[in-house]
């Protein structure tokens, strides 16, 4: 059997909206973990006790790109920095030094690759196709038009990213969530 790499839960479409039951699937799976013998409504009640606010926990989630091993990494570098609740702060801490450290191992070629998967929403090749997924530069997404590929969120807020957006004059791409 060939080894799969598993698609992300989708909290983006292809063309870059938000996928609000993809988001819903992640926040719960976070608020499960948090207070496993609760119905769902009682668990967002308790929302407060783990997070500043909800959209700390929905920051959370868009920025796990679906990856559900990253978002609870980051989960836990934040619980190692702060007791709950969780402050956005601390949150936005740890996706900085996360990003600076995905940053500090992405050669120039591999931003070239990068830049290509953004505009094609696809990866060429094996090594390449294996490359990216398993640095976790890119996350595979599958949807009813088969698989897609897009950057990792933290990369998107990424100087080298942005400075590349604005030299091509795009605001945003198709599967981008730039944050100003």
């Amino acid at each position: 059997l060939t080894p799969k790499i598993l698609p992300m839960v989708p909290v983006k479409l292809r063309t870059g909206k938000e996928f609000p039951d993809g988001m819903a699937l992640l926040r719960e799976m976070v608020l499960v973990r948090a207070f496993p013998n609760q119905t769902t409504e009682e668990q967002f009640a308790l929302l407060p006790e783990v997070f500043d606010n909800i959209e700390t926990l929905n920051r959370l989630c868009r920025i796990s790109g679906g990856h559900v091993r990253n978002l609870l990494g980051l989960l836990f570098d934040c619980l190692r920095q702060e007791n709950p609740p969780i402050p956005s702060e601390c949150l936005e801490n740890v996706i900085l030094e996360r990003r600076d450290y995905l940053i500090s191992s992405i050669t120039d070629e591999e931003w070239e690759l990068l830049f290509q998967v953004v505009q094609q929403q696809k990866v060429r090749g094996d090594t390449e196709y294996q490359t990216l997924l398993r640095s976790m530069f890119v996350f595979e997404y599958r949807d009813r038009d088969g698989n897609w590929f897009g950057i990792n969120p933290a990369l998107e807020e990424a100087p080298q990213f942005k400075s590349w957006l604005k030299q091509n004059h795009q605001q945003t791409l198709p599967n981008t969530t730039i944050v100003h």
